[in-house]
């Protein structure tokens, strides 16, 4: 079977970090043909180190799409942009993963979703933590009704003090928002995932602009301080989702905050017949996934027992989820089978995140 031929829009933190390295993973099933970027010397850097023999670099992505010979584009550009570049991809013919959020706003998502239906072609949202160890063994034991049903959880995303101060992260006209359609997003999105509920019918939230408005940034942040005066975005937001099967969610987000545990992309699950939690983030050295249930009229817990490392044997680039991430798109494509992560998934996501913007600012409940 020939490789797929991969294009990337936008060579910033997240290809380099991500997509480039968990794609080189799988040489055997694709080759990236075709880089761009806004800034040159970026496309053409990257074209040079993971570029296939006769790749090419290019500054608009316009360019990038009329080559017929593209099979996939990821998207890894700012939030804003990636309506008009998935919806082009698609026009283009092209299967495309974008990375998440899916849009800054549920109108972009919802006309990147009709695109993808028009178009025939595979759609999915960089989500990458579903593919870790622990959200993997976590949604198997959901399935299995292990916990029974899941009526309250939390979503948590909350960094003591870690603000990204490079890039577009504080630009809300760019990325339109900031923890909590950055890493808000992806512990929602595992959490939904686990529960397999998608059907939302109120949200209630507030943010708040107070860490990010200090003058040189709060003290200690491990990326060190940023200039208050163009911090636009929220340094932290919490939201209380109500879905139409009478389950609630609590999704709280941060990049700074007085805090001392730190959970990103984590999660809380309490059902009818056991409980589980996964620590993941600053406060956690190693991913913790523990189940809490009645035995023996004892209340018990249990943990995973971490597996280890194989001596002399460091794989083949890029962090284990995103390389999984990689594998089973690619395969997706190839076998025609679908995605795990689901177009409809991540626009609830997007929905639910500008629904608790909307309550913030309205200081209402929005109904969907």
């Amino acid at each position: 079977m020939a490789k797929l031929r991969i294009g990337i829009i936008g060579c910033g933190g997240i290809a380099n970090n991500k997509h480039f390295p968990s794609l080189m993973a799988q040489s055997d099933k694709c080759e990236i043909v075709a880089f761009c970027d806004i800034i040159e010397e970026r496309a053409k850097t990257a074209c040079e180190k993971y570029g296939a023999e006769g790749a090419k670099w290019y500054v608009d992505y316009h360019e990038l799409l009329a080559d017929k010979s593209i099979d996939v584009v990821h998207v890894c550009t700012p939030n804003v942009s990636h309506c008009p570049i998935t919806v082009a991809a698609f026009e283009a013919g092209k299967h495309v993963l974008c990375e998440k959020p899916m849009a800054h706003c549920t109108a972009d998502a919802e006309k990147m979703v009709a695109a993808w239906k028009k178009s025939g072609k595979k759609f999915t949202v960089g989500y990458q933590n579903r593919f870790r160890d622990d959200t993997a063994a976590l949604h198997q034991s959901c399935e299995e009704g292990k916990l029974g049903e899941i009526y309250f959880a939390k979503a948590h995303a909350v960094r003591r003090r870690a603000v990204p101060t490079w890039g577009v992260f504080p630009d809300k006209l760019k990325q339109g928002g900031g923890p909590l359609i950055d890493i808000g997003t992806h512990a929602l999105d595992i959490t939904l995932w686990m529960m397999n509920n998608y059907d939302p019918v109120s949200v209630s939230g507030q943010v708040f602009y107070k860490l990010g408005r200090q003058a040189d940034g709060p003290e200690g942040n491990i990326f060190g301080p940023w200039d208050p005066e163009t911090f636009e975005v929220e340094d932290s937001a919490f939201g209380l989702i109500k879905m139409r099967d009478g389950s609630t969610i609590y999704l709280e987000a941060a990049w700074a905050l007085n805090v001392l545990d730190s959970r990103e992309a984590s999660t809380t699950l309490c059902g009818t017949e056991g409980g589980a939690e996964i620590h993941h983030g600053m406060s956690y050295p190693k991913d913790e996934l523990i189940y809490n249930y009645a035995e023996h009229n004892q209340l018990m817990q249990s943990t995973i027992s971490p597996a280890g490392l194989v001596d002399f044997f460091e794989g083949s680039g890029g962090s284990p989820e995103a390389v999984r991430e990689a594998e089973q798109w690619l395969n997706a494509i190839s076998n025609d089978t679908e995605p795990l992560v689901k177009p409809e998934q991540a626009l609830t996501v997007t929905k639910i995140l500008e629904a608790i913007y909307q309550s913030a600012a309205t200081g209402k409940e929005v109904v969907l």
